[in-house]
């Protein structure tokens, strides 16, 4: 398993849970305005970190975390990936899972081998492959999304539908049929894109955060 990044404190990453972060690298997706772009396009430029260096840190911090969080990248591309979330649960760690949702069916067996605590999916736009795809940044078969959308509905794993509010691309109009579309959801937020070091510099100049608080 390629390990890129581990950030040993958190307070951000799991809802009212201290955790630990690990970054995988590659996406299948090319969102423009991803903030870790560069485990999507360079990976080969961040260091590999050792499981059994990262497994002794996380053995150090028992008792400080109530978790640890696999993000990415996209973790559910790497083949390897529970292999990597028994090694964390085998040392008491509860798993959370950030994911775009394209691998229902691996989603499907993580939650039958129980080797998730809490899953976060990443929706971007309506169900529709057109809107999707333009936040996405390459095309989308939004039926995978909505797979995994309804698998996570059934409620046999906690977890949280996330979006990011970009002003180009989510109009009160697109967030009002989300909102429609996500009405059995739990826990939906909202979060606001801000402006910063992105994938494509082109696509988020000019754009205003101002526009996105308006839309909450």
């Amino acid at each position: 398993m390629e390990i890129k990044g581990f950030l040993e404190t958190s307070f951000i990453d799991w809802p009212e849970k201290i955790c630990a972060v690990l970054f995988l690298p590659f996406c299948n997706f090319r969102c423009p305005y991803c903030h870790n772009h560069g485990l999507i396009l360079r990976p080969q430029e961040y260091e590999t970190l050792p499981w059994p260096f990262i497994r002794e840190r996380l053995q150090t911090l028992r008792g400080w975390l109530d978790g640890v969080c696999v993000s990415g990248g996209e973790p559910t591309l790497h083949p390897d990936l529970p292999d990597l979330l028994t090694d964390i649960k085998a040392l008491g760690f509860p798993v959370k899972l950030d994911t775009n949702g394209t691998r229902p069916k691996v989603l499907q067996f993580l939650v039958e081998e129980k080797l998730m605590d809490f899953v976060a999916l990443d929706v971007k736009a309506p169900l529709d492959a057109e809107p999707y795809s333009r936040c996405a940044g390459v095309p989308v078969t939004v039926e995978a999304i909505r797979e995994s959308i309804a698998l996570l509905l059934t409620g046999r794993v906690p977890y949280q539908f996330r979006t990011t509010v970009v002003p180009a691309l989510h109009t009160p109009e697109i967030m009002a049929r989300m909102g429609r579309e996500l009405k059995d959801a739990i826990h939906w937020t909202r979060q606001e894109f801000r402006p910063g070091e992105v994938l494509d510099p082109d696509f988020i100049a000019g754009l205003s955060a101002d526009r996105s608080k308006s839309l909450h």
